[in-house]
């Protein structure tokens, strides 16, 4: 089994980090954050990675190489422009023909991949997603009424809790046939789309934590963690 990793974007909300460096190769502690997803993806039993390049993609290539000082196999998907998520996963079709591993360039991932593989085989599912259940308390007080307004319940700022989308899926090779090619495209749509015409999409429920480097805001909280880390070994 293949993982590819989407690593093309531009990560403007990143900047000026992101200026000479594109988002997956910021350091969080020691290792840039591909080196930390290859790493996980190694563990978890894939050798074999695809990287979906584009936004200086040079420093990607010439860091990553082949992938043997790592211990796994690198390809390269290049694309000359941002394609967003699902477009630049298209750039990989010609290199996979069979289930795959996807996940985005700029999280970090602590649950089971091998459980979700398996779960992903056991269901038969087109697509297994990787979510992460959400809790938020609200600032408000929560009115609750009927079809005729009458007010039934006042809940004071209540906590919420929903599945969010860690950004790492198990999907069939059929997915490309849901992605237009050399245009920008978000996975939502494919999903959406995959789910309108029948197609089995699951949810694999971890309770581990999961870093989204969204902003720079996020990004010095994960690399001053990792730092802290290190000092502790």
């Amino acid at each position: 089994m293949k993982a590819v990793i989407i690593a093309g974007g531009l990560g403007t909300r990143l900047q000026p980090y992101t200026t000479f460096l594109p988002k997956p190769m910021l350091p969080l502690g020691e290792k840039p954050i591909l080196e930390h997803l290859i790493g996980w993806s190694k563990k978890n039993g894939i050798k074999s990675i695809v990287i979906c390049v584009s936004y200086l993609r040079k420093s990607i290539e010439d860091y990553f190489e082949d992938g043997k000082k790592f211990g796994v196999n690198i390809e390269y998907a290049i694309s000359n422009k941002p394609l967003a998520t699902a477009g630049q996963l298209k750039t990989a079709a010609k290199l996979i023909d069979d289930t795959f591993v996807c996940m985005y360039g700029d999280s970090i991932y602590g649950f089971n991949l091998r459980n979700m593989i398996k779960q992903h085989n056991r269901t038969k599912s087109f697509v297994t997603m990787s979510l992460k259940e959400y809790k938020t308390k609200l600032p408000y007080g929560v009115i609750e009424t009927t079809k005729n307004n009458r007010v039934t319940a006042w809940k004071e700022k209540p906590e919420i809790k929903a599945n969010i989308n860690m950004g790492c899926y198990i999907m069939e090779p059929g997915i490309f046939k849901f992605i237009p090619k050399d245009k920008p495209y978000g996975m939502d749509s494919v999903i959406k789309n995959a789910m309108s015409r029948k197609k089995i999409i699951s949810g694999f429920i971890s309770k581990n934590e999961f870093i989204d480097i969204g902003d720079k805001e996020s990004y010095e909280r994960a690399n001053n963690e990792f730092i802290r880390k290190l000092g502790n070994i």
